[in-house]
């Protein structure tokens, strides 16, 4: 019986809602096996087909009990047949239930007592569910096999609402039992047989393994790299038929339980291959195999193919092989080794070349640079030479120039004044000439006398307007000089050479008009320029006017030997002077130099002492002449006397001592030349003719030395510094300037 008839209406009704509860969650359960090994069979577990099948048990179950519990209260026969048809009901399931209530068995059908025979004895109303669990852990007839999501049997009883394992009964069958929690807190068990599910996924198994061991075998026998395996004892197992192709091997070494010893000694000694690598022996062979894990060789067929043979250690203690075809990789290796060994030859005697090349320009360069220096000490040797040349070079074109001016002074009544005349200009070509050849020298030298300073413009305009005023003169030309008040940084003495040969070439090609010399301010520079109105020079002559030797054939100019702007644009270039020049032919030209502004800027016009030119008519003056070449001395003597001086002449310092002793008063001027006899110089006997009288007698020295330290000299001992040739139409305004009474001293 499926409920107890003793107990009253209201709990058997209870019971029958229990059991219908049940059977309704039986048919809507969810066919789910977790992860457990049978999760294969949930899908046929929840075919269709059974679901409608236990629907309509459950629906007949339903239709029953709804009908029992209607006529429930008014008969007792009503009742029992209510009863008698559930258990009806339960029992045409093909499945087995169960339903515990209160943790005992409450109900249960034949099939879920009869399932498994060796506990159908002990399945009785008093059976808890804890124990029909011991029950099934316990049997010989079924084997428990429990979702891992789960657990054991043991643990299923404490899944909460849902848990199911699978029971495997003898004879190959298969049920499912599912333990589902009511909403009564009662548990029931439902028992489904699978074993028609089991084993059709099972054979569906068999045949997609057997198709998928097929589809392997197939690429096996298909890989173009031979592949065997080989057991712990060194049998061969599986190959695929690239392996024994690649070697060669006869078909009794090809077949499972071939030794790999038999396989690896056909390799090694058969003729037609060829070990390269370093181990000869088998033995040798399997040991490394043994210690290393691994075994690599390479081998050579007679026809030219070389195979690549690899041996690794399997966990288990086997071993598979790997053989490849690496001819291609082998022949394209060594094709690549040989074009290396061609190119690194060639390299090689490239490099040689290159060696040869440079050991030949080291030689040539070793040859130029003594070449170099051997030209450096010529042009160091020929500098020293004109320099030390220089006083004895201008002493006697000093001289001849002081005694022509003399000759000119005494001849100008006489038929002699045209040739004097000429003799005068040959000698002025001469120094011009001389002086150029001079300031080449020093400016192809290192460039060490090259001295920077700053000093006011003017002092370089005044000495432009008393050396060229004479020349200008001579060409009916005016010479214009523009005073300025801007002080420049350079070498005071190249920036007068460059402008005094700037302003004479400007004479030179100018037939007529006016030359104008000036200086302005242009941003951070002065701008010396130079106009003249001359015949002026073409573009094409404007690019090699200032190459030495060049010269424009002009009508009525003056022969010359074109180093004028030469020496203008060394200098310039050894100042970081810009100079640069426009002109049009027919019109004139204008040249420009760029120079530096001194700091300070501006300088008050007019403080340095304008010098005129005009001398006083009679020089009533005792002129003290110290010169140690007698011709200088000479000439020197006779134009002082010719101006009406007194003049006491002497060679060096002693005698000119003596000779202010003798008069017993201080000359008015002293004239003395720096380089004198005897390590004798004309600061000494400045210095000592002025202890001598207990005065600051005015000085001049008169100099072949145009270095930046003897000027230097002049401002400390002052005295002023002319240079040799000394021009006279300087050398008077400058002696009368000196003497003047309100002259300073």
């Amino acid at each position: 019986m499926l409920i107890d008839k003793n107990l009253p209406p209201e709990i058997q009704v209870k019971k029958q809602l229990r059991i219908i509860d049940a059977l309704i969650r039986r048919a809507d359960r969810e066919q789910d096996f977790g992860g457990s090994p049978y999760s294969l069979f949930q899908s046929a577990v929840s075919l269709q087909g059974e679901v409608w099948e236990k629907t309509r048990d459950l629906e007949l179950a339903l239709d029953t009990l709804g009908k029992a519990s209607v006529v429930l209260e008014s008969t007792e026969h009503a009742r029992d047949q209510m009863q008698r048809n559930l258990a009806d009901t339960l029992d045409i399931m093909d499945g087995g239930f169960a339903l515990f209530s209160a943790g005992k068995l409450e109900i249960c059908n034949d099939v879920f007592r009869s399932l498994i025979p060796d506990i159908t004895a002990r399945i009785t109303s008093n059976l808890t569910l804890d124990a029909y669990f011991d029950l099934l852990e316990d049997s010989k007839s079924a084997t428990l096999s429990v979702d891992p999501d789960v657990g054991t049997p043991g643990q299923t009883r404490r899944a909460g609402q849902r848990a199911s394992f699978v029971l495997a009964l003898p004879h190959d069958r298969w049920f499912q039992v599912i333990s589902r929690r009511t909403s009564s807190n009662s548990t029931a068990l439902l028992q489904t047989e699978i074993t028609g599910i089991v084993r059709k996924n099972r054979l569906e198994k068999d045949r997609l393994i057997d198709k998928q061991a097929h589809f392997l075998q197939a690429a096996f026998d298909n890989m173009t790299q031979g592949v065997c395996t080989f057991s712990a004892e060194g049998t061969l197992l599986i190959q695929n038929a690239a392996f024994g192709g690649l070697l060669d091997l006869p078909y009794p070494l090809r077949r499972k339980g071939t030794a790999f010893a038999q396989i690896l000694e056909h390799v090694t000694r058969n003729r037609q291959f060829q070990a390269l690598g370093p181990y000869r022996r088998i033995e040798d062979r399997i040991l490394q195999l043994r210690r290393e894990g691994m075994l690599r060789d390479r081998i050579r067929q007679v026809d030219g193919r070389v195979l690549d043979l690899q041996v690794n250690m399997l966990p288990d203690g086997g071993f598979i092989v790997n053989i490849m075809d690496i001819t291609v990789e082998t022949q394209t290796t060594q094709s690549l080794e040989r074009r290396v060994q061609a190119r690194t030859s060639e390299l090689t005697q490239a490099n040689l070349r290159l060696r040869q090349q440079y050991d030949e320009q080291a030689r040539v360069e070793d040859e130029l640079r003594i070449a170099k220096e051997e030209a450096e000490a010529a042009v160091s040797s020929k500098t020293r030479f004109l320099a030390a040349a220089s006083h004895d070079l201008l002493q006697p074109i000093n001289a001849a120039k002081l005694l022509i001016s003399s000759l000119v002074d005494r001849s100008r009544q006489s038929d002699m004044v045209e040739t004097i005349d000429r003799l005068d200009r040959a000698f002025s070509s001469m120094e011009t000439l001389l002086h150029a050849l001079l300031d080449i020298s020093r400016l192809e030298s290192t460039g060490s006398e090259i001295t920077l300073s700053e000093f006011a413009i003017d002092q370089i305009l005044s000495h432009i307007s008393e050396d060229c005023a004479p020349l200008a003169a001579e060409k009916s030309l005016r010479l214009s000089i523009v005073p300025s008040g801007l002080r420049v940084k350079s070498d005071q003495h190249y920036l007068l050479r460059c402008v005094q040969n700037l302003v004479v070439n400007a004479i030179q090609y100018t037939p007529s008009g006016r030359i104008l010399v000036g200086c302005r301010r242009r941003g951070n520079k002065a701008v010396l320029e130079v106009w003249d109105t001359g015949i002026g020079i073409s573009r094409k002559d404007q690019k090699r006017i200032f190459s030495e030797f060049t010269r424009i054939n002009a009508a009525g100019s003056r022969a010359s030997m074109g180093l004028g702007l030469s020496i203008v644009e060394q200098a310039c270039r050894h100042l970081g002077h810009k100079v640069s020049v426009r002109s049009k032919p027919g019109k004139g030209s204008v040249f420009s130099l760029e120079l530096p502004i001194a700091q300070g800027g501006d300088a008050a016009r007019g403080v340095q002492p304008q010098i005129s030119s005009v001398p006083r008519s009679d020089m009533s003056l005792i002129v003290a002449v110290v010169e140690n070449d007698p011709d200088v001395l000479f000439a020197t003597t006779q134009k002082l006397e010719s101006w009406g001086a007194s003049v006491l002449a002497a060679q060096g310092t002693r005698e000119a001592i003596r000779l202010v002793r003798e008069i017993g008063m201080a000359p008015d001027i002293i004239l003395a030349d720096y380089h004198l006899e005897n390590n004798d110089d004309g600061i000494r006997c400045i210095a000592a003719l002025r202890r001598l009288v207990k005065s600051e007698i005015p000085a001049i020295m008169i100099t072949a030395d145009r270095s930046e330290k003897l000027l230097q000299a002049g401002q400390k001992h002052n005295f002023s510094v002319l240079t040799k040739p000394v021009h006279l139409s300087r050398l008077r305004p400058l002696i009368d300037w000196k003497t003047r009474p309100t002259s300073p001293s």
